[in-house]
């Protein structure tokens, strides 16, 4: 099923047609390592992949999100808007790396643009796939569910890391 975010992109099909890659992006060290084979296989019957041009926006800062991509291959520009009409980089994110889980948990409006640095394929993983996966297989919704836990946390401990000097500043 497609999703309207990327009506315009090339719609590539379950990703359960890119196993075998995707479990090559999560060997060690990562956090799906601790995930079987099978798990990996189930968790990817439930997304579908996608394939961007280069300079493609595939989040917009403020538009509402229910979902969350994981970079399969190519990279991505995380944009922050600054001020006025100013915008930064403030990561750029590559294959196995994770983008807008924090929407897909709670549904808010998306934190940051993040725009194609070159042609880029991604995985989609819903709230309405988390939801099915919490009601159809337990065990894996939880390991799920721990891993967002563990990546929203290692998120903020970056950003947190990140505003230390400005903390200070402003404390001083």
């Amino acid at each position: 099923m497609p999703y309207n975010n990327f009506a315009t992109l090339e719609q590539l099909g379950s990703a359960s047609n890119f196993i075998d890659d995707i479990l090559e992006l999560f060997k060690s060290p990562s956090l799906l390592e601790h995930f079987s084979r099978e798990e990996c296989s189930l968790l990817c019957s439930y997304m579908v992949c996608y394939g961007a041009p280069s300079q493609a926006t595939i989040l917009q800062e403020g538009d509402s999100g229910n979902f969350m991509l994981i970079i399969l291959t190519g990279s991505v520009n995380v944009i922050k808007h600054w001020k006025d009409n100013e915008y930064k980089i403030v990561a750029m994110v590559g294959p196995g790396e994770f983008l807008g889980e924090m929407s897909l948990v709670d549904g808010q409006q998306r934190s940051a643009t993040c725009k194609t640095a070159e042609p880029t394929d991604f995985a989609v993983f819903t709230h309405e796939a988390l939801n099915e996966i919490l009601i159809d297989h337990p065990r894996l919704g939880n390991k799920l569910l721990l891993l967002l836990l563990q990546l929203i946390t290692v998120r903020l401990r970056e950003a947190t890391i990140r505003m230390l000097p400005t903390i200070i500043s402003t404390l001083v």
